[in-house]
């Protein structure tokens, strides 16, 4: 995982773990096996939603990048036609290339697309910054208002978010043959329970 936080391809580095009987979010860890978790990208929503700005979930989807930049998505799942989360399917599929992403700029990440209302995008803008002063780096692009972003059309008078995955370490761990049994959105940890993945 190391090459995809480096890279800065994940939301955070911020994670937490937890050992066998223990507890992360609603999940017990299974005896045998560590318990590892990542932020999701809903946090950021949910920044957005006590700032009063809706957002509307789009897709989870697999997303190219070229030279470290966003480029299009090659494969989607919409939210409102899966009660899966995307992000699993496309791990579970071998879908991704997080680790060549992060050690070459090229590739393929999980990513996610939301759209707010336009007249919010100076203050989504100042909320990501905000987020970024506590750890949390999750959008990878602000699309302009009524503009198509990542080659998907946004709606008039709507701005386009690309987010990162918050499975995208965990993608390049399964690609590297490490098994993983992945439960997405698990429930809330306290933030004082998280600290950063270099120092583990």
């Amino acid at each position: 995982m190391n090459d995809a936080f480096k890279a800065g391809i994940c939301v955070s580095d911020l994670v937490a773990t937890a050992s066998e009987g223990e507890t992360l979010g609603s999940v017990i860890i299974p005896s045998g096996k560590i318990g590892f978790a990542t932020i999701c990208s809903v946090v950021i929503n949910g920044v957005l939603l006590k700032s009063g700005i809706p957002t509307e979930y789009r897709f989870g989807g697999v997303l190219e990048v070229r030279n470290s930049k966003p480029r299009r998505f090659v494969a989607i799942i919409d939210y409102a036609g899966t009660s899966l989360d995307p992000s699993e399917q496309f791990i579970r599929a071998k879908m991704t290339s997080v680790s060549e992403t992060a050690k070459t700029g090229n590739g393929k990440i999980l990513g996610v697309l939301r759209t707010v209302p336009a007249p919010a995008r100076a203050i989504v803008e100042e909320k990501v910054a905000l987020l970024k002063e506590a750890g949390i780096n999750g959008v990878f692009a602000l699309g302009n208002i009524s503009e198509p972003i990542c080659q998907i059309p946004v709606g008039v008078n709507q701005v386009g978010v690309v987010q990162l995955g918050g499975l995208n370490p965990v993608a390049a761990a399964v690609e590297a043959g490490i098994e993983i049994e992945n439960v997405a959105e698990s429930g809330l940890i306290d933030f004082q329970q998280l600290f950063s993945f270099w120092q583990l």
